[in-house]
């Protein structure tokens, strides 16, 4: 019985034909064929057909990890250099149809790049992520690099538009693979000490409107409104009533935005503040601030009218570095005397300009309430205008947690600060150094530890001081705290410290946590100065709402 294959006539006849047949047939199943190469003619057979772009595979194929597989590849068709993860027994090799071609009347074709010898025993190869037991490779492995390819471990990742190749390879391949196509990876098997997390966020509020009203012993009774948004859009402008409603106006950007008015007795503050965290996109941050401040204190009355505008960069994480400008003016009268040359010197309207830098290394573990790390900070200015001269400072704060609760609450904290700056000799009354108060020196009146001239207080050109605190809790939820400290140091006319104008205040407060407050506790001091001027004005007992002082 004749029939044509290939051009070629075979007469095949009675037993012989069905010999023919079944060696054919088990040729077709078990894929021992000779594989066509590109080029030659193909004998085409209908797939199932599904959309462009799919991935046909049977479903009892078991995950492999890390192979990319794609059409025209496949490791149980012989070594490809595109390389795979060579085929499981029982399964079919899946394919992959980019859009645009047709899928009916398409067959695989797997380049043969390598067919196996003859007399080839297959080897077991245990694929990745798989038992020495596991399926067996029909081909040796291809361990030879291709032409632009390079010997891959399999420790490192793959670079950017690199695609898997063939076992110990990587790189574009001697095919030029397309790294745009993207390949069909198969799901990953972690390790057992990996675990899956779910997480579930809800978005919080970022605005918040705060009212008070508030006593210390430095400032007097003052009164709060603050307005103040951590998620505003400085180009949200809205279009209408409905965005104001829903809250879509100025928001979204991540950038601050407060509105600060602080009334009071003695002090005035209203103060409106800017921060872009990321400034174009960049690890800059950038603050611009405009204020109004006024403040009667005993000798005379100051006024000032400003902005200012600084530009943060983050070195690292504890490491920051930060340049500003400000302008100022300065508006002082209503003096108590006239027969001080330094404050004669500053009455009237003063123009304030200055340029600082300065580098914060900062490792506390909270700066509202800090219990371990420190914070060092350093600061130089170039003050012109009206006055022209330099400005240094220094502060450093080192917080010790000498012990607490398994829970972590109860903490006793050992604390210490060093503070120190000089100014130039051209520096106006209103910006010298002063002491005095709960911020500086507690058992001393507000500036009451300052050097005087005719009974008024005109500061120094050098302050030097020091604290030393301890805190620890009295009640077992944390909400009573107790604290026992020594502040010391002193101001000077000149860059210089005498021993007579060294001031020593020993004493012991409360710290007292009140819900209605907010998280800042309200500071109970008493302080007994030991060393101190003769002319320097005590108040043994002061308060304050916070703990950073």
């Amino acid at each position: 019985m004749p029939f044509a294959l290939d051009n070629i006539t075979v007469n095949i006849r009675g037993r012989k034909l069905c010999y023919a047949l079944l060696i054919v047939a088990l040729a077709t199943i078990t894929g021992c064929a000779p594989m066509p190469h590109f080029g030659q003619s193909l004998a085409f057979a209908p797939l199932p057909s599904g959309p462009p772009g799919t991935v046909r595979a049977p479903s009892a194929t078991p995950n492999v990890v890390g192979k990319p597989v794609v059409r025209a590849q496949n490791g149980a068709y012989g070594p490809s250099t595109f390389g795979s993860q060579p085929g499981q027994p029982g399964t079919a090799p899946p394919t992959y149809t980019q859009p645009g071609y047709p899928s009916a009347g398409a067959q695989n074709v797997y380049p043969q790049q390598g067919a196996a010898p003859p007399n080839y025993a297959p080897q077991a190869y245990p694929p990745q992520g798989y038992p020495a037991g596991g399926a067996p490779n029909p081909y040796p492995q291809n361990t030879a690099p291709a032409p632009g390819q390079q010997p891959y471990t399999g420790a490192e990742m793959l670079p950017p538009g690199a695609v898997q190749q063939a076992p110990g390879m990587v790189g574009p391949g001697p095919m030029g693979l397309d790294p745009g196509l993207a390949p069909i990876q198969n799901p990953m098997e972690l390790p057992d000490n990996f675990a899956d997390i779910e997480a579930f966020v809800e978005e919080a509020r970022t605005g918040r409107f705060m009212f008070g009203v508030g006593v210390n012993s430095d400032a007097g009774v003052t009164g709060q409104i603050t307005v103040d948004e951590r998620n505003f859009d400085i180009t949200k402008i809205p279009t209408s009533w409905a965005d104001w409603v829903n809250g879509t106006a100025f928001r979204g950007a991540g950038q601050g935005f407060r509105i600060e008015a602080l009334p009071g007795s003695q002090v005035q503050r209203y103060m409106m503040t800017f921060t872009e965290p990321y400034l174009f996109d960049s690890k800059i941050s950038l603050n611009v601030s405009a204020f109004f401040f006024d403040r009667a204190y005993n000798d005379w009355q100051e006024q000032r009218l400003g902005g200012r505008v600084a530009f943060g960069y983050r070195l690292t994480h504890d490491l920051s570095l930060s340049a500003g400008l400000r302008a100022e003016s300065v508006d002082v009268h209503s003096p108590r005397v006239n027969n001080v040359p330094e404050l004669n010197a500053a009455l009237g309207t003063n123009q304030l300009y200055s340029g600082s830098l300065t580098l914060s290394h900062d490792t506390r573990d909270s700066s509202f309430a800090p219990t371990e790390g420190h914070l060092l900070s350093m600061t130089v200015e170039q003050a012109f205008g009206s006055f022209s001269y330099p400005r240094a400072e220094v502060d450093y704060r080192r917080y010790h947690m000498l012990r607490q609760r398994p829970d972590g609450s109860g903490r006793h904290t050992l604390s210490y600060s060093l503070r120190a700056g000089f100014t130039g000799s051209d520096t106006p009354i209103y910006e010298n150094y002063y002491a005095g108060g709960f911020s500086t020196l507690r058992g001393f009146d507000f500036r009451g530890a300052s050097p005087k001239v005719n009974t008024v207080t005109v500061g120094g050109e050098f302050r030097f001081l020091g604290s030393v605190e301890y805190l620890f809790p009295l009640t077992a939820d944390d909400m009573l705290q107790g604290v026992v400290f020594v502040d010391y140091g002193t101001v000077e006319e000149k860059i210089e410290i005498n021993q007579e104008d060294f001031r020593v205040a020993p004493g012991f407060g409360l710290r007292i946590k009140v819900p209605a407050l907010g998280p800042a506790p309200l500071a109970l001091d008493l302080a007994f100065p030991v060393a101190m001027e003769d002319t320097d004005d005590k108040r043994l007992f002061s308060f304050f709402i916070g703990l950073n002082r």
